[in-house]
């Protein structure tokens, strides 16, 4: 049976449990998303943008709580969690305030050149959609998918990770209090087990998920047969590429800062830092000092750089990969060794010589741990940046302008951030390559994702 619940990392225990929805109680929300649609994709972009509003009003008077809220089910720290909350409000406005013109209708051609009076395209919403989503950023994950695509017309059902429950629930109940009518958006209290029932539900139209590869892939196999598009963002192994023109203790900065976001659990955040030998003794002082300086604790504190990790088995994945690629001759330049007392604490640890024989040289490291490679010049930097399966960010120091455009051109991923840390922004298309995954979130592709873009001729 799923287990749905609270349990604080920062102590281990669990705080509250929830009863999995039955299948009944599934069937009647998705009936009710269905009969929401029907009259909710009538509503003009004025309404939605004011209950929308209303959202980020709330998100924005409720940050404390909310922070708190985030902090107990999944660790991060207060400070972070309360920065997730405001960047949601944000979103929010941002789609309020530009979704109509996003969707407007779009004339892409003269109507001459197509033999008719008049020719556009016409942005309509799919109808119910199903959120698969994870507990690194349990706010924002969501928000980003549901700003847009609630703006467009559509409606969700989320299922969250179980391990937030609480977040779930706020997330329906926020919609419900901005003003949304009944149905547009609701929360699923279910296990993984009962998403396929849910996706090949008819009334179900689409799919968005965010998370491990092996759900990616169940849920892209199952849409592919009942014929519905998803958007899908999964892992990543981002390279962090520092070249000798770089400034190197912004640099280093920096990369302590992104290794460590979110306690080391963030998809985008670098993870293989990727050094020109000819800097590399600098880099490497300056990375394993601020790596050092940062403060595990409490989480609720606000002197806390970095938090426990979401859960043990989460813990445990991260010192197996470290054990295995000690044990085939990594050396660790600072970290490796879990602190004693409750909590799934885990120290920030940065690793060099991590050869193509252990598995965090192919797997996603999630927990605060890195891994520092030194190169003879920019062909090796961009070849091992490449050499992984996934492609969801990419991250470059240079003050070359000719190694910038190779930088950008070269790198195969589905953003590259050059001197500084790489980030989501609801004014920018979001999104992987290879397989971290296909489609794109936020900007205008987002309020787009989940829309049929009819083609309307009138002769």
């Amino acid at each position: 049976m799923t287990t749905i619940a609270t349990t604080n990392p920062a102590t281990g225990e669990a705080e509250r449990t929830f009863d999995a929805m039955t299948d009944e109680e599934v069937d009647r929300r998705i009936a009710r998303a269905a009969e929401a649609f029907a009259s909710y994709r009538t509503t003009g972009f004025a309404q939605r943008a004011e209950w929308m509003h209303a959202a980020a009003g709330i998100l924005d008077a409720e940050r404390g709580r909310i922070g708190a809220m985030l902090t107990t089910e999944m660790g991060k720290t207060l400070k972070a969690a309360e920065a997730e909350a405001a960047k949601c409000a944000a979103a929010c406005r941002f789609y309020a305030d530009r979704a109509a013109g996003f969707l407007a209708d779009r004339r892409p051609a003269d109507a001459k050149e197509v033999g008719a009076d008049d020719a556009y395209v016409r942005y309509e919403p799919l109808g119910p959609v199903l959120a698969v989503m994870p507990w690194n950023f349990p706010l924002w994950q969501v928000v980003r998918f549901a700003a847009p695509g609630l703006m467009a017309g559509n409606v969700g059902l989320l299922k969250h990770a179980s391990n937030v429950p609480q977040t779930a629930l706020f997330l329906e109940d926020l919609f419900r209090r901005a003003g949304f009518p009944d149905g547009v958006f609701q929360t699923l209290l279910i296990g993984s087990s009962a998403v396929e029932r849910v996706l090949r539900d008819p009334r179900v139209k689409a799919a968005t998920l965010t998370g491990s590869e092996p759900a990616g892939r169940s849920v892209a196999s199952i849409a592919g047969d009942e014929v519905k598009p998803t958007v899908l963002e999964l892992g990543g192994s981002d390279p962090f590429v520092v070249m000798p023109s770089a400034d190197i203790g912004a640099a280093a900065r920096t990369a302590a800062e992104s290794r460590c976001l979110n306690n080391g659990q963030s998809c985008i955040s670098a993870k293989r830092f990727i050094v020109d030998a000819a800097c590399a003794d600098e880099f490497e002082r300056l990375f394993v000092e601020h790596m050092r300086a940062q403060k595990v604790g409490d989480p609720m504190e606000e002197s806390t750089d970095v938090g426990p990790l979401v859960s043990e088995q989460g813990r445990a994945d991260v010192e197996e990969l470290v054990a295995d690629a000690v044990d085939k001759g990594a050396q660790v330049l600072c970290g490796g060794e879990r602190p004693g007392g409750p909590g799934w604490y885990y120290p920030p640890t940065v690793l060099s010589g991590v050869t193509p024989e252990m598995r965090m040289y192919h797997e996603e490291v999630f927990g605060p741990v890195a891994s520092l490679f030194r190169v003879g010049g920019i062909e090796e930097a961009i070849g091992l940046a490449n050499a992984t399966g996934f492609g969801l960010g990419a991250n470059a120091w240079t003050r070359d302008d000719a190694e910038r455009e190779r930088f950008v051109r070269e790198l195969d991923a589905g953003q590259v951030f050059v001197n500084g840390k790489t980030t989501s922004y609801p004014q920018l298309p979001f999104g992987g390559t290879k397989r971290s995954g296909y489609g794109r979130e936020l900007s205008e592709e987002g309020a787009r994702a989940f829309c049929n873009a009819k083609t309307v001729w009138v002769g």
